[in-house]
């Protein structure tokens, strides 16, 4: 699907026309370059490729280097590929958060924040286990019995236990445009979207 690059700004609140107080993320959306035009006949498929971020030439690859100045674009730090836009678009050519102007929901995709190695009550929610007698008083937030006895024998695949915890690519669907700031090259939309401020994100109509 179509969408740009874009960089979380942070969070802010927005009253609505009925006065209610919304809860809303600021992104910053583009300018997006044309970095590659993939075709049908060559490719096997028809997309576009969009730089976001534009990086010293000490910082770029050899290749980087060469895919850069066969587009005609200065070095961009991010690069992501979108398909299925309307309009055709040929090397160098600038998108703008102009794109979303008509649009009135978005897929917001990004990587959540990594929480590093978490039990299983903040990893999966549980209530911890029983009360403290019985000689387990030091176990409230232990997961408890992770099988069955002799049969069968084993601990299945996919049972909820502690372990790794964000950091991981997530998608928030349908996140409602409230405004798009063309000057500022700012998108404001209703509800959170995954991330710490200042990450990468991908905004697909």
């Amino acid at each position: 699907m179509p969408g740009l690059l874009g960089k979380k700004i942070g969070m802010t609140s927005v009253f609505s026309a009925e006065g209610r107080n919304l809860p809303c993320t600021v992104i910053e959306v583009g300018p997006c370059v044309v970095t590659q035009v993939k075709t049908s006949e060559k490719d096997g498929y028809k997309a576009i490729q969009l730089g976001f971020k534009e990086k010293k030439e000490k910082h770029t690859t050899k290749p980087e280097a060469g895919h850069f100045k066969k587009a005609g674009v200065a070095p961009q730090r991010y690069l992501a590929e979108f398909k299925n836009f309307e309009n055709e678009y040929k090397l160098g050519d600038v998108i703008t958060v102009d794109l979303l102007n008509e649009t009135q929901f978005v897929d917001v995709v990004g990587t959540s924040k990594g929480k590093g190695f978490q039990g299983v009550v903040k990893r999966h929610g549980f209530s911890g286990v029983g009360e403290i007698t019985h000689g387990q008083s030091d176990r409230q937030r232990k997961p408890g019995s992770i099988g069955a006895c002799s049969y069968p024998a084993k601990v299945f695949k996919g049972t909820r236990m502690g372990g790794q915890m964000g950091n991981v690519r997530v998608t928030v669907q349908n996140l409602e445009v409230i405004k798009v700031l063309t000057e500022q090259n700012l998108l404001i939309v209703k509800g959170s979207v995954p991330g710490a401020k200042n990450s990468i994100l991908l905004i697909e109509i």
